[in-house]
């Protein structure tokens, strides 16, 4: 099926068929496409793909360029497409995550003489395991098509600057015992009984609340998950607590393992994932005249987000969208038609 883009119509409206447009992460080729066939005509701008994955430019030669960015998939629809409006209140799946960002983004791109130069990205699989992710993948297959002096990631933040995001990893404490048949407890070690100590430093435990560059990011341990077990007649001999560790962008990844090898000495620690934080960066001269011009008080991102692909590259960058991030992914997810207005003003005037 053929989805036409009318750039013409207002940016609710814009929302609204871009909702309609199903593109769940790894099936976003529909929405791309549409996406693809309304920009190209655009003499003001290149566009590059790759996949499904769009990297959208300006070349006029101005002293600054900003790369602004937002994926295009979606969680998994859940009898809410299509997209239908009440009062101020859009309801869809991705309203909020993030196609009224999209929406606004597409309506940037009419924008023919920027006051600086304008990267613009639409990507795939963000909401799904990273290796996937398509602004990984142009990370590593075209990294000059990502340069820029600043980036605007356009995540649900309800019309504020959020600065940097959290770190997180994920890690397995493990408890060994010998097995036993369970009518012969005494022959065996209980590996479940054995990870006790684990919750009880859990419970105990106290996390930060760090100022990072004037922001304070609250840090978070906790346990997600827990397995021990054969059968209903074994004493079991292994019991894992899987436990995930939000930190800071004062942190690195390997400082934040650190960190939880000390919490559990004297336990197996076995790290199974990790991406690192990124500081907010709001310092950046280009970040500051940013920050002026969208208004409200900055605060910390909590959660991890693609900022930190582009800090990794060097970019300072900054969540800024015109979603709630509360609302993400709910059956009952919306937006409101005035922060996606508001959203677009805003940068419509801070880039003319």
């Amino acid at each position: 099926m053929r989805w036409d883009l009318d750039l013409s119509t207002d940016v609710g409206a814009l929302t609204a068929r871009l909702v309609d447009i199903e593109s769940v992460s790894g099936d976003e080729k529909a929405i791309v496409d549409a996406i693809e066939e309304v920009l190209r005509p655009l003499r003001h701008l290149s566009v590059d793909r790759d996949g499904e994955a769009l990297v959208v430019r300006t070349a006029l030669g101005r002293a600054e360029r900003v790369v602004i960015a937002g994926h295009v998939d979606t969680v998994p629809v859940a009898d809410n497409v299509p997209a239908r409006v009440e009062g101020d209140l859009i309801y869809g799946c991705g309203t909020s995550d993030m196609k009224s960002a999209i929406a606004v983004m597409l309506k940037l791109c009419l924008i023919e003489a920027p006051n600086r130069d304008l990267t613009f990205v639409f990507y795939d699989c963000e909401e799904i395991e990273a290796e996937r992710s398509g602004l990984l993948r142009l990370t590593r297959n075209h990294p000059d098509w990502l340069t820029g002096d600043f980036a605007v990631l356009m995540e649900p933040t309800h019309g504020l600057i959020e600065g940097g995001c959290q770190g997180t990893l994920r890690a397995e404490i493990v408890t060994r015992g010998v097995r036993s048949h369970s009518a012969r407890s005494w022959q065996g070690v209980n590996a479940v009984h054995a990870a006790a100590p684990i919750l009880d430093r859990l419970n105990a435990y106290e996390p930060r609340r760090p100022v990072v560059e004037g922001l304070e990011y609250r840090e978070g341990l906790n346990a997600v998950g827990i397995h021990g077990g054969v059968a209903g007649n074994v004493i079991p001999d292994e019991c894992v607590v899987t436990v995930n560790y939000r930190f800071a962008p004062d942190l690195s990844v390997e400082q934040a393992q650190d960190h939880v090898r000390e919490v559990f000495d004297g336990f197996e620690v076995r790290f199974t994932d990790a991406a690192p934080a990124a500081r907010p960066g709001l310092t950046h001269p280009v970040a500051a005249r940013f920050a002026e011009a969208v208004g409200g008080v900055p605060r910390a991102k909590y959660g991890w987000t693609d900022v930190a692909r582009f800090s990794a590259l060097g970019i300072p960058a900054v969540n800024y969208g015109p979603g709630d991030p509360e609302l993400a992914h709910r059956r009952d997810e919306y937006a409101e038609l005035s922060k996606i207005f508001e959203c677009e003003q805003r940068m419509t005037a801070w880039l003319t």
